[in-house]
C-alpha cells in the first residue's frame, strides 16, 4: 500500500473484534515503531505492550471504560522516558560501538549533555513526551501498513496506568495506541483544508 493511502485508510478505531493479532505482525509493528526519528537520536520512551485481557480489564477504569481497551488485541502505552542522561550514556555506547571518530562521537555527546543540563526536571519531560508523539505516528501507520487498525488516545489518567503497571519512576504514560482489527466502519475524514493548516 502507498504511504499515501495508508494515511487516508487508517482512522481511529472505536470498537475492535477481539482477534489477536499474530506476534508475526506485532514484531514487525515494534520495529517500525522502533525506528522512529527522535531529537539526537536518543528516543526518550519506552513502549510498555500489554497483551493479556485480566491487565486490560485493569486498566479500563483508568482509561473512562473506553471500549478499546478491552477490545484491542494489543495495547501499547508510550511513557516518555525523563531520564535523559541515562539515554546519553546508553547512546555514546552505541555511537562508540558504530565505528564514528572518538573526536566525532565526543563532540555529538557534549552537545546533547549541553542540552540536558540545560532543561529542568519539567522541561525533560516535556520534551520526552513530544518526541514520544514521534513514535506514536509510526505505531498507528505503521499498523496500517501491515493490514491492523488503530486508535492513539490520550484518555486515561498516567498515575494509575504507572500503579498498575508498576513503572520506573521515570517513565511516564504519555499516550495510548490500541492495535487489532476494526469491528466498526469507518466515516468519511474530516480534516481541515489545505489553506487553513498551511501559509
Amino acid at each position: 500500500m502507498e504511504f499515501q493511502e495508508i494515511v487516508k485508510r487508517r482512522y481511529a478505531v472505536k470498537n475492535f473484534n477481539g482477534i489477536q493479532v499474530s506476534e508475526e505482525k506485532i514484531s514487525k509493528l515494534i520495529e517500525v515503531i522502533r525506528l522512529a526519528p527522535s531529537a539526537f537520536g536518543l528516543q526518550p520512551w519506552k513502549v510498555k505492550i500489554v497483551r493479556d485481557k485480566e491487565t486490560k480489564n485493569k486498566l479500563v477504569e483508568a482509561s473512562w471504560y473506553q471500549p478499546q481497551i478491552t477490545s484491542c488485541s494489543h495495547l501499547l502505552v508510550f511513557c516518555a522516558d525523563s531520564n535523559i542522561v541515562n539515554r546519553i550514556d546508553k547512546y555514546e555506547v552505541m555511537l562508540n560501538a558504530s565505528g564514528r571518530s572518538s573526536d566525532s562521537v565526543q563532540s555529538t555527546i557534549e552537545k546533547m549533555r549541553d542540552f540536558e543540563m540545560s532543561l529542568t526536571e519539567e522541561q525533560k519531560l516535556c520534551w520526552a513526551q513530544r518526541q514520544s508523539y514521534l513514535a506514536v505516528a509510526n505505531a498507528v501507520n505503521g499498523a496500517k501498513d501491515l493490514g491492523l487498525d488503530s486508535c492513539p488516545m490520550e484518555g486515561f489518567q498516567p498515575e494509575k496506568y504507572s500503579a498498575l503497571l508498576t513503572l520506573e519512576k521515570t517513565l511516564t504514560p504519555t499516550a495510548l495506541v490500541t492495535i487489532g482489527y476494526s469491528a466498526d466502519q469507518p466515516q468519511d475524514k474530516i480534516r481541515f483544508p489545505i489553506d487553513d493548516l498551511f501559509f
